[in-house]
Formats: C-alpha cells, structure tokens, sequence
C-alpha cells in the first residue's frame, strides 16, 4: 500500500507537542510493515538541510492562492527502508522562528499557510506521480486536504483512486479563520455552508476535514464516543454523529525504543519487571533530584504536564492541603498557567521535603520521575489519548487517573478482591472523587505484595506502534474497499 502521511510537525523534523511523537512514529510503524510510506510535511526554519542531508527535487510546485500563484520547492530525504520524507519549502511562511505563533498569539497568517500547505501536499502528490492510495491527514492544518481531493483534484489521473483518512488529535483545536479568507482557498462559495466549511459565520478547517474525508478517525476509542456529545464535541459533535459509519476510535502507540526502564539511557539504574530493585534507586535518585525526603517508603506521586485546567489542576488545587496530610511526596514538571505555577510554588514553600517542581519542559528529568515514582497522577477533565500514563505503566508506576478518553482505554481499575487491573481511576469530575481514589491507591501500595503484583500487571501491556499501526492498516483498507464499491455502483 503507498501512503501519504501529512502532518504540520514531525519529529525528528519539528515539534511543538504530541502531534510530532505520532507523526514521526506511526509512518516509521507502516514503514516496517512493507509499505510504502512518505511523510510530508512544512520545511520549517529549525530544519537544517545538512543536519538531515535534504536533496532537493528537480519540481517546482505551482499552488494558486486566491488571484495568484505562489511557488514552492521540495526536498526529500530517506529516513528508513520504505520511508522518505518530504518537506515543502516557501520562506514566507515557514521559515520563522517559531511554527504557529509566538508568545503574542497565532501568526495572523495561519489560515493563508496552511491553505497552502493543505494544497501543497496534492500538488507534491501530483508532481512526484506518488500515486497513494491513501493520504492521511492530521488535525486542523491538513484539513483543507481532503476538500481540494473531493473538489480541485478530483479528475486528476494520479490521484483518482486515491481516498483521504482524517485523524482528529484534538477537537479544541480547529482553524477558525474569518469568512474573509474564503476567497483565498480558491474554492467555491457553495462550500462556504453548514453543510461543508461554514461554522457560526467562520471557516472551520478542522469541520472541512471531518465533511470531506472518506473516514475519520481519532486517538481512543473512548474520545471518539465523546467528541460526539454536546460536552466534548466542541459544536461539531453533530457533523460528527453524521459521519459516525466512517468515524474509527485508534490508540496512539508508544515508542519503546525511548520510554523502557530496561533501556533507559536518562534514569540512575535500569530495571524491568523480572529486576525491580533498580527502580528503588531511581526513586532515591528522584528524591535527591528535587531535594525531597530521602525515604523509600514514602509514597512519591509524579505528575508531568502541561499545567492548566483541562488537565485536572483544579481538582489537585482543591485538595492539595488534604494531600500534604496524607504523607506523601509529590513532584511536578511542566508549565502552563500562572495561577498553577503559584499554587506549587507556595505548596514547595510550606512543605519542602515533600514537594519537588520544576516549571520548565525537561525530557530527561521527565524519564526520571517516570522511573522513580510510584505513582502517575492524570486527574484530566478531557483527554484525548494521554501517553504519559502509558508510559508509566512500562515504568512500573502505577497510573491515577480520571476515566476519560485514552485514559479510560488503557487504565483498568484495580479490584482488591481479583487482583486485576493496572491502575487507578475515578469517573465523576470532582476533588472528592480525585481524593478518594488517591486514597484507594495509597491503601494498596502499604500491601507490598499487591503492589508489586499491580506494577507488574501494567509492565506486561503492549502499547507499541505496530498494533495502532495494524488498526490504521484495517481503516485505509476498509475505506479503499469502500470507494471501490461505490465506484462499482455508479
């Protein structure tokens, strides 16, 4: 099968979030199951061609904009057998310093870019006689992709067969642009409508996406059931209740070969679930890292994250002199809103043998709260898929989490009577729930016995790309079967 794998950051390439890890570790996946995969993507400042070795294509891309023309090179690179990436160049858009905004705000030309981005990959497409049988196109920036494919491109010859698959990574993210940009994408008007583009007077990229696409799908099954409720569907959950015969819930994979206590490369001791002592050291570790209370019997909670309310931190806020009794150490890595960074602030200030933070991202310290917690807290009001708690439960550190999204695909509550389970998680979005079930968890880890058996329970999951990769092959194969049917028919 010849893939085409759109996305606006990729690593190893450029990344401002998740979106990056699935884009630059899905393809690789499909790649090593024999087919023929080609990621594409901005050629962003931060892309060194020399860095990469980026060799140039003899094609210079054509791709109108309202009344003109802009133009656009293309350079490539194999990055793996059955795997090349493509990376579209026009400085005026992309080469600055930052990928969607600055501190400021949003670049005010977001909707002309990603316009031209979402053109640019058909034109690529088309240059490059790729001929794919399935492009696969990821959040709101891609989303006018499978517009033009059912509009613009659809008598072109090389892409005729060619069907578009559309991942929704996040819904609160959507390309909201004035209608005064509709001119722009060269479309017309009729689907500027509520039954295409139109969203309360504005362009809906992400709504664009979802309309035109041959199959949706998103990153846990259990998100794709909310996002079709008033309370998570972010005003599009009708449009998607309509497409919900092409609408596919997939779980986001995990790299291993970065996130295993046995391979580790950022942690004091390795260790797995047949070599548990070394992940006492790196508890001991943790605690001289954030200056905490050197004692391995001390229940130590982890938290890495983006600080804000989606997240759960106002339920953490409301409880945290509750937490403080119950003896426990915490330590939080991540940043996000002020009001967040004060609360643990004043909290490291009133309790510094329990309480370690550090407001910044920092990958390898994040490795290390993975191995040397006991537990992973993710209290999320929403969460679409969550990696974080998967790749605690490989680190042996139990997952507390709120039952939502990918959360409640991959965390099972533990029951004290069978024993099963890997984690635990509470269901009501309230600090009472949240406490109750830190609670639980805490009973359980003074059972050593119980405990161990629990960590190990979670070390023996698979959450690695291959399987995500084999349920998108079960989609593009089902769509493509799809088409080929209606074609028949006509």
């Amino acid at each position: 099968m010849k893939i085409l794998f759109a996305s606006s950051e990729a690593v190893p390439f450029a990344k401002t979030g998740g979106l990056a890890d699935v884009s630059g570790a899905l393809p690789r996946a499909l790649a090593r199951m024999g087919h023929e995969v080609t990621l594409i993507l901005p050629k962003y400042h931060q892309i060194n061609e020399k860095r990469f070795s980026l060799a140039r294509e003899e094609v210079l891309l054509k791709v109108p904009i309202a009344q003109r023309t802009e133009t656009a090179e293309v350079y490539s690179v194999k990055l793996a057998p059955n795997f090349q990436a493509l990376l579209i160049r026009h400085d005026a858009y992309y080469n600055r310093e930052q990928l969607y905004g600055t501190l400021n705000g949003d670049f005010e030309d977001n909707a002309e870019r990603f316009i031209f981005f979402s053109r640019s990959i058909l034109e690529a497409a088309s240059a490059l006689n790729l001929q794919p049988d399935v492009i696969q196109c990821n959040d709101w920036q891609t989303g006018l992709t499978p517009v033009y494919l059912k509009n613009s491109y659809r008598n072109v010859s090389t892409l005729k067969k060619t069907v578009s698959v559309f991942t929704i990574h996040n819904l609160g993210y959507q390309g909201l642009f004035w209608h005064y940009d509709m001119p722009m994408t060269n479309l017309g008007w009729e689907l500027f409508s509520p039954q295409a583009l139109e969203f309360y007077g504005k362009i809906n990229f992400l709504k664009g996406g979802i309309v035109f696409s041959d199959a949706v799908t998103t990153v846990s099954r259990k998100y794709m059931e909310e996002i079709q409720t008033p309370e998570f569907g972010g005003g599009l959950e009708g449009v998607l209740r309509d497409r919900r015969q092409d609408l596919y819930g997939i779980l986001n994979g995990v790299d291993y070969a970065e996130w295993s206590p046995e391979i580790d490369l950022f942690i004091k001791q390795k260790y797995g679930p047949a070599d548990l002592p070394g992940k006492k050291e790196c508890k001991a570790d943790l605690q001289r890292e954030f200056g905490l209370a050197g004692n391995e019997e001390i229940p130590l909670i982890g938290i890495i994250s983006r600080l804000a309310e989606q997240k759960g931190f106002d339920l953490i806020a409301a409880i945290a002199e509750e937490l403080m009794k119950l003896g426990i150490q915490i330590v939080v890595l991540g940043t996000g809103e002020e009001k967040y960074h004060l609360l643990f602030r004043k909290l490291k200030e009133e309790f510094p043998r329990q309480v370690g933070l550090k407001i910044a991202f920092d990958n390898g310290l994040a490795h290390k709260i993975e191995a040397g917690a006991d537990m992973f807290l993710m209290p999320s009001r929403y969460e679409p898929c969550g990696l974080n708690q998967i790749y605690s439960l490989k680190y042996g550190t139990v997952p507390i989490v709120r039952a939502t999204g990918g959360l409640d695909d991959t965390i099972h509550d533990f029951n004290p009577i069978t024993g099963e389970g890997n984690g635990f998680k509470f269901v009501d979005y309230s600090a009472a729930c949240l406490l109750e079930t830190i609670k639980r968890a805490l009973l359980v880890y003074r059972n050593q016995a119980a405990w161990k058996k629990l960590m190990i329970q979670g070390m023996s999951v698979d959450f690695s790309w291959e399987r995500s990769a084999r349920d998108y092959l079960q989609v593009y194969q089902e769509t493509i079967d799809k088409k080929k049917r209606r074609a028949a028919a006509e």
